[in-house]
């Protein structure tokens, strides 16, 4: 692979990566909006049994803790979800060295509380889904706090490359769920229907397989990008750029079905 050809492979590889940030953050963001308009109208109004509507066991009537345990996942996910992509972004780094360190400061303890009250919502609350799709759960929020505390690691220790990797790594994983419903959504749209589990249980050898892509997906692109980065191979550099390209058109797909079936409705 001549140089030229290295470089023009590189400027296509980091083109194809900051469309597919892009448009994953532009779905992370409407997402955001839907669970803010949604749970929060119906907080805000006092029907707090909406929020079963959507998901199964948010609210029980009579425990207290719980759906304040709930509630306070469901707010972090809010603001982690609106927050951590600004911490990516290399010019708000730049321009804005201390909103960055505070953002992040809260970026990685909401990622913590959030592990926990999703272990929660998992062994203790009840959720859907089998014995599988519980313990990727589990893996995801642990991923999440390693992630997190590597990053925080190398940020005290002023390796800022490093720092910025695990940072990554950590918005991944913390994506995981809205990784989950892009896929689920995608995995509908393409079948014209339910194809590889029971919608009455949501058990099946599909989501059994997709909820651990949701975050092992995303992470194996991401280790993929950083080693065609430095690749003077051209096959594989390539093959990486159409990995991610395919990977961007099921994230439209899924934004687009996810956002008109279900997160601009309940958005009203």
């Amino acid at each position: 692979m001549t140089k030229a050809n290295s470089s023009q492979g590189k400027k296509i590889l980091n083109s194809v990566v900051t469309v597919w940030f892009t448009i994953a953050v532009l779905g992370q963001w409407i997402f955001a909006l839907y669970v803010l308009l949604f749970y929060g109208k119906a907080t805000v109004t006092g029907h707090l049994e909406d929020w079963n509507k959507v998901l199964p066991h948010g609210y029980i009537a009579g425990e207290a803790i719980g759906n304040l345990v709930i509630g306070i996942h469901l707010l972090f996910a809010i603001i982690i979800i609106f927050g951590g992509p600004l911490q990516i972004i290399p010019r708000v780094r730049e321009y804005a060295p201390t909103f960055h360190k505070w953002n992040g400061r809260l970026y990685f303890f909401i990622a913590f509380v959030i592990s926990v009250s999703g272990l929660y919502m998992v062994w203790v609350r009840g959720s859907i889904g089998g014995m599988v799709q519980h313990i990727s759960i589990s893996i995801n929020a642990v991923l999440i706090m390693i992630t997190a505390t590597l990053a925080i690691k190398y940020a005290m220790a002023r390796n800022f490359k490093a720092h910025r990797i695990w940072a990554i790594r950590l918005f991944l994983v913390v994506n995981g769920v809205w990784f989950f419903r892009i896929g689920f959504n995608f995995w509908l749209f393409i079948n014209k229907g339910v194809v590889g589990f029971n919608p009455k249980t949501f058990e099946g050898p599909f989501l059994n397989i997709l909820t651990f892509s949701q975050y092992i997906i995303p992470l194996l692109l991401f280790e993929f990008y950083l080693r065609a980065k430095e690749s003077s191979n051209r096959k594989f550099v390539f093959t990486t750029i159409t990995l991610h390209i395919l990977f961007t058109i099921v994230m439209i797909i899924g934004i687009f079905v996810a956002s008109w079936r279900i997160w601009f409705p309940r958005m009203s």
